[in-house]
Parts: C-alpha cells; sequence; structure tokens
C-alpha cells in the first residue's frame, strides 16, 4: 500500500538516518516506507494485526501499545521524525513534540471538522478544530507547510502539517 502524498511528499525531509515514530501505525504503510528510506522505525499501535507479512520487515521495531490509556511506551527516547496519519488523541501532542530530536520532522495528517458529513469518523472528539494542528505547534516548531482542506472528491476534510522542531 502507497504512503499518503502528505507523508511521501515530506519525508525527505526527515534527517537522514535517523530514527522515525510511526505513531498508531494501522497497517504499517508508512512504516514500510520510512523503512525503505533508511530510517530505523518505530511502529505502535493498540491493535498489530493489521500488518499481516509487514511484521518482519528489517528496520522496524513493532510494538502493540494503548497509546490512550497505557503509558507513553518511549520515555526519553527522541525521534528524527514523528509521523501520525488518520489518528488524533490530543493529550499526546505535547509528549509528541518534545519526544523530536533537534532539527527533527513532524509530519501530521488527520480529520478536521466537517468530515462528518461524508462518513466517519463523526465525532468531534476525533475532528480538529479550524487551525488546531497550528495552534498546537505555535511557538514550538517551525511551520514549513500546512493545509486545512476539504476534498469532495475523496470524501473527507483534512489538516496537514509539517513542521520542524528548531
Amino acid at each position: 500500500m502507497n504512503p499518503s502524498a502528505w507523508v511521501a511528499r515530506w519525508a525527505g525531509l526527515i534527517p537522514a538516518g535517523r530514527s522515525v515514530l510511526d505513531l498508531a501505525c494501522g497497517n504499517g504503510r508508512h512504516a514500510g516506507y520510512l523503512g525503505a528510506l533508511g530510517h530505523p522505525v518505530a511502529a505502535v499501535d493498540i491493535d498489530l494485526g493489521l500488518i499481516g507479512p509487514m511484521r518482519g520487515t528489517p528496520g522496524i521495531d513493532w510494538l502493540q501499545a494503548d497509546l490512550e490509556n497505557g503509558p507513553w511506551p518511549y520515555p526519553g527516547r527522541r525521534f528524527g521524525g514523528v509521523v501520525v496519519t488518520n489518528y488524533l488523541h490530543r493529550p499526546l501532542f505535547d509528549v509528541l513534540i518534545d519526544s523530536l530530536e533537534t532539527g527533527g520532522l513532524l509530519i501530521y495528517e488527520t480529520f478536521a471538522l466537517g468530515q462528518a458529513k461524508y462518513g466517519r469518523p463523526r465525532n468531534p472528539l476525533h475532528l480538529l478544530l479550524p487551525g488546531e494542528l497550528l495552534e498546537t505547534v505555535h511557538g514550538r516548531l517551525r511551520v514549513l507547510a500546512y493545509e486545512d482542506v476539504e476534498e469532495p472528491e475523496q470524501r473527507r476534510c483534512l489538516q496537514r502539517l509539517c513542521a520542524r522542531k528548531p
């Protein structure tokens, strides 16, 4: 499965050879993509049942963990990149920013307010408010790119962010 176009667009700016966190990795498409770019990858999800044949991919450390109800699984660890797609748990924002090395890159893409008219997720707790990603990183990361878009042809409303830790 191909990576998100947003992730593919910005992943080349992750410092070469640095470890990357794929948060809520789902089927592992981004973990596999980032690993193929030469990054050691830490891929975490509440359920690793979707990764299937990717489980044996060299350079990817798979971890099953409950990110919302359990302890942070990487205490004190720093990453050259953090990638999050189609997942939102606001209490992790600070942890994710703190987990970036100096010069590290945050690539984030998830659903935004308005998505309910197209389908899931519908719960407002799982939808970003207008400008929320920008507000979250303001004064902490240097924003390289941001989008708050509605894509009717793909039936989705998204916010996307790429930002570097100074």
